[in-house]
């Protein structure tokens, strides 16, 4: 009787916990920043797990310093409203739109440019337009001049010319600041692209990744679910063997991870 007693209890304490899991999985996958983090760095890694720097230090620290809106904020489109797709959406990050052009590629150049004008790097902010031409930032220290140049950009650059002046990075030497990126390819009328915000890594050498992304019609910045693995979101797990990853919705192959 003991023994039934204890095991009757035993199978209680686990039903308790897997409706916790549950609910803690449904709260979490319809919640934006559930947790209310303050910024990318504030969200925790995966157990175990430890955030690296990369090369670049000090662009994985800007990254992690983006501030995330409060929790349930929903993506907004830059016309006004909210964007579809809501459960896409894990976090928003607390930095407004400057024209209704910025788009998946653009955000991914808005915050490599970001990072560039807010240490001083001026001459450093260039990027290639569709006709393979280098537009580089000669404003200076002048925020209007800075939104003014990359208003232009919006308009002239793409997920073709992103993906083509970028360098291919090893799936295994991925660095926070890196890009998912493809041009429009077949059976796909338009490209995409998604910006790699952080990295860890564990004892084994295993990296998990954090992903950030903007669309169309212009929206939000927003970080991305991970929904083929709940209990890690928003971390996805980096197979570095893999041919053909799947990011949320979307699909990469191994070479369309690449740097600036």
């Amino acid at each position: 009787m003991k023994v039934m007693k204890r095991m009757f209890l035993g199978l209680s304490v686990l039903t308790i916990i897997a409706i916790g899991a549950g609910l803690w999985i449904l709260m979490g996958s319809k919640t934006s920043n559930p947790n209310n983090y303050k910024t990318v760095g504030d969200i925790s890694a995966p157990w175990g797990y430890e955030r690296i720097d990369g090369k670049d230090a000090a662009y994985s620290r800007f990254l992690r310093s983006l501030p995330l809106k409060e929790r349930g904020a929903k993506v907004q489109l830059y016309t006004g409203g909210d964007a579809r797709f809501q459960s896409l959406n894990y976090a928003v990050l607390n930095l407004p739109l400057l024209s209704n052009a910025e788009q998946c590629a653009d955000v991914c150049m808005r915050l490599r440019a970001e990072y560039l004008f807010q240490t001083g790097q001026y001459s450093r902010i260039r990027f290639q337009d569709v006709n393979g031409n280098t537009l580089t930032y000669s404003g200076g220290p002048s925020r209007k001049a800075f939104e003014k140049y990359l208003r232009h950009l919006y308009g002239v650059a793409s997920t073709f010319s992103l993906s083509r002046e970028m360098k291919v990075r090893p799936l295994a030497d991925m660095q926070p600041g890196d890009v998912f990126v493809y041009p429009a390819r077949k059976g796909q009328k338009y490209g995409h692209a998604v910006m790699v915000m952080d990295v860890a890594v564990n004892k084994n050498g295993k990296k998990a990744f954090l992903l950030a992304e903007g669309n169309t019609p212009a929206r939000e910045m927003h970080l991305m679910r991970n929904f083929l693995n709940p209990f890690r979101s928003p971390w996805f797990m980096l197979d570095e063997n893999a041919d053909m990853l799947i990011l949320s919705v979307f699909h990469y192959h191994s070479n369309e991870l690449k740097h600036f």
